[in-house]
């Protein structure tokens, strides 16, 4: 059966410095995060995913007040931070082929896998339950676009 990660809940006194955080650069780099993480006491991912919400839920906010002039120099503000930030992010992950063909044998057999699996997954081949999650998403991505391309079958 799969399982999701169970939510994250943060405390008032975490929320106040994310938001502090995101207030200041809703955009923030990999090192921007693992210094949050720290002082959050949460995983790096976890605050990844805190700022992706909180960015959805601030633009959806936005487009709700119809503040369209404001937002696109708001838009070209973020561009300016988002590849400012593109300086200091996380490395690319790369897996070896005994690594990759433990993957790929999992993906088979399951490409949508629960968090048990991720984590047992994770310390079977040394990398941390993230960049399996992140590995499955690319792949099943990959995998529906190279369906969308395939001929369909004429009978």
């Amino acid at each position: 059966m799969n399982q999701r990660r169970n939510r994250t809940r943060f405390t008032e006194d975490q929320l106040k410095i994310l938001i502090k955080a995101f207030d200041q650069n809703p955009y923030p780099g990999y090192a921007t995060k693992q210094r949050l993480a720290l002082e959050v006491n949460t995983d790096e991912s976890r605050v990844q995913i805190w700022f992706q919400n909180r960015r959805a839920r601030h633009q959806s906010q936005k487009k709700s007040e119809h503040d369209e002039d404001l937002e696109s120099s708001q838009d070209q503000d973020h561009a300016e931070e988002e590849i400012q930030s593109r300086e200091d992010r996380r490395h690319r992950s790369s897996y070896t082929p005994s690594q990759l063909h433990t993957l790929i044998q999992a993906f088979t057999n399951n490409p949508y896998p629960g968090i048990n699996t991720r984590e047992q997954l994770a310390k079977e081949i040394g990398v941390p339950e993230s960049r399996v999650q992140i590995w499955f998403q690319n792949r099943r991505s990959r995998f529906h676009v190279q369906r969308k391309r395939e001929p369909h079958d004429q009978d």
